[in-house]
């Protein structure tokens, strides 16, 4: 009987679904749906903590006269926390294809350099010559366009390395280190961190920075409302009962995000101090490439310092893929440390 009941009313509502769908064709997709429902909720969190202290605590108000760089600076951390979410869900975590499509452009750029200009005889044989974040100098590679990123690729792992084992099974496209296939993006993603869910997309090599600093953003906005909201129950506290379990409630529930925030923030400045990522930390033992490798050695760190040039200050249009350490390097990194490398800064750089 429920079925027969709401057969018209699925009839009469697909027009007008078909209609928002044509309209705003984002809509049609499930997982899009989601994606945005999750990202109304959000901003709507945001709305209500923020809006709830102004609405009730009166004495705020006054205090603006009085100060009004106080609410200023609050309301531009509100703003620039929103902000940076949705630039952060809007942008690219580096996907595979996007790097193979770049070298492969850049391999035909070089090759059409290199047959026109009136160079030394060396030079004019189509080759390309590419310098890869960890190698100390370049390597030549020749051939078509469909080969280049097949070597360059095999050349950030050891030799002998099967490209059969490198070959994503779902994209059909050899990986380098670092990347994994995400199976809610249904694509591969460079430096492959996890998936965030209330971002939509990756984060990886094209994002991570960006994922560090609305973390830092949404913690210091979190902690700054806690705040109001305690000086609030302070000064209104028994005035007005409904408003202040409506007060409490919503500390509580700012509580247990802000400490949330707090350890998911100290964790990621963890893996970019260290130059890790989520997935190699939890899956270190199942990662071939990291298999043998002690716990306490970092393999792809450079020190501290570069690690975190390497993050905030490299383009993110420049794709720095990482090549594998060898056993010397791996050696040279276990090495415990001494007075003098304390000194040296070896931790550092």
């Amino acid at each position: 009987m429920l079925s027969a009941v709401s057969r018209p009313i699925r009839d009469s509502c697909a027009p007008v679904l078909d209609r928002c769908f044509r309209l705003v064709p984002c809509l049609a997709d499930p997982a899009r749906r989601s994606s945005l429902g999750l990202k109304a909720a959000l901003v709507t969190l945001h709305l209500v903590f923020v809006g709830v202290i102004f609405l009730f605590y009166s004495e705020l108000i006054e205090k603006t006269k009085h100060e009004p760089w106080y609410i200023t600076f609050y309301l531009l951390l509100f703003v620039a926390t929103l902000v940076q979410y949705f630039i952060t869900s809007g942008s690219s975590p580096g996907y595979v294809l996007d790097a193979m499509r770049h070298a492969n452009e850049r391999n035909a750029l070089f090759q059409k350099i290199s047959t026109t200009s009136k160079q030394p005889a060396s030079s004019k044989n189509g080759n390309m010559v590419i310098t890869m974040e960890g190698s100390r100098s370049g390597r030549s590679f020749s051939g078509s366009n469909a080969t280049s990123w097949t070597k360059l690729v095999l050349d950030l792992y050891p030799p002998g390395t099967s490209i059969r084992s490198l070959t994503c099974s779902y994209c059909n496209v050899e990986q380098p280190p670092r990347a994994k296939h995400c199976h809610d993006c249904d694509r591969c993603v460079l430096q492959f961190d996890h998936h965030c869910v209330w971002l939509g997309t990756c984060v990886g090599l094209g994002n991570h920075c960006r994922f560090w600093w609305f973390i830092c953003e949404e913690t210091a906005l979190c902690l700054w409302t806690g705040v109001l909201y305690v000086a609030y129950l302070k000064a209104n506290i028994a005035l007005a009962w409904w408003k202040d379990v409506i007060m409490i409630m919503l500390l509580i529930i700012l509580a247990i995000f802000l400490i949330f925030l707090l350890l998911l923030l100290l964790f990621h400045s963890y893996l970019i101090l260290t130059n890790q990522t989520t997935y190699e930390l939890v899956r270190r033992r199942r990662i071939p490439y990291l298999r043998g490798i002690p716990e306490r050695v970092y393999p792809f760190s450079d020190g501290v310092c570069r690690n975190l040039y390497k993050l905030c200050c490299v383009k993110a249009s420049v794709y720095n893929l990482e090549r594998l350490p060898t056993a010397q390097e791996i050696e040279e990194k276990s090495r415990p440390y001494t007075c003098l490398d304390f000194l040296t800064c070896r931790c550092c750089c």
